[in-house]
């Protein structure tokens, strides 16, 4: 069996979930049963991905955004009692990682997206909060934007909201997952980059046409999917237990 105390420490270091400012509670959010023997990972917390984690048997569970913020209203009671209640009572803890796993440079949401659709890294950008959240990549060779596409939206799965203003055959691609925002927009168009992919849409038409510049928005659920699969994967090849991941797509 696995010891919570020793895997929460590893997705501690692993993550450097101490040393990255953030307005989630990162790291062990709930403490469950001291002993683990099934992991799961999810994107968000939320009553029906706790039950399902309950009814599957799991004692750990890795999610993006956790139950946590420094903005919330800290109380336990109504609908956050019966969360917290839910977890209690099966042993469940809840660890959350929010902007550490999406700026991780492997196994982080932007990383990962730019990985998925065939492209090399090459450097962080996107700053927040002091931050460089964001990551950028290069393709060998330049691949069509509609090929790229097809390929976000079979993998996630999503349905992709295009703009499709700048070069039909991409060759570099900036990503910020989740709610990226018109900044980290604004910082892809000044790298001068072909695509920029996010997850929530924002007013951008006329500065993607007026600039020159293709955005694809996948989701914000979808869009931050990758990471915390991937986390998992390296769950799984540190410890060598099996990963569950939880699918509770939310369509935004």
């Amino acid at each position: 069996m696995l010891d919570r105390d020793h895997l929460t420490g590893y997705i501690d270091g692993l993550l450097n979930v101490h040393n990255i400012p953030d307005g989630s509670w990162n790291g062990l959010q709930v403490e469950g049963k001291k002993q683990i023997e099934n992991v799961a990972v999810t994107v968000d917390a939320g009553e029906e991905t706790f039950s399902r984690a309950a009814e599957n048997g799991v004692d750990f569970l890795i999610v993006h955004h956790g139950l946590f913020w420094k903005s919330n209203d800290p109380r336990l009671k109504g609908w956050m009692k019966r969360r917290i209640g839910i977890l209690i009572e099966a042993g469940i803890s809840l660890y959350a990682a929010h902007l550490p796993l999406d700026l991780h440079p492997q196994l982080g949401n932007n990383a990962q997206l730019i990985g998925l659709i065939g492209a090399r890294t090459t450097e962080s950008f996107a700053e927040y909060h002091g931050l460089k959240i964001g990551w950028m990549g290069t393709f060998a060779k330049a691949v069509m934007l509609d090929a790229i596409v097809d390929k976000l939206e079979k993998q996630l799965p999503t349905a992709c909201k295009v703009l499709p203003f700048g070069p039909a055959k991409v060759e570099t691609v900036g990503a910020v997952s989740g709610g990226g925002g018109m900044s980290s927009l604004n910082q892809a168009v000044d790298a001068g980059v072909d695509l920029y992919i996010s997850g929530e849409p924002v007013e951008s038409y006329h500065l993607a046409r007026d600039a020159g510049v293709n955005i694809v928005y996948c989701g914000h659920h979808a869009s931050e999917t990758v990471g915390v699969k991937a986390l998992g994967r390296e769950v799984e090849k540190q410890y060598k237990v099996a990963v569950e991941y939880i699918d509770v797509p939310t369509g935004l």
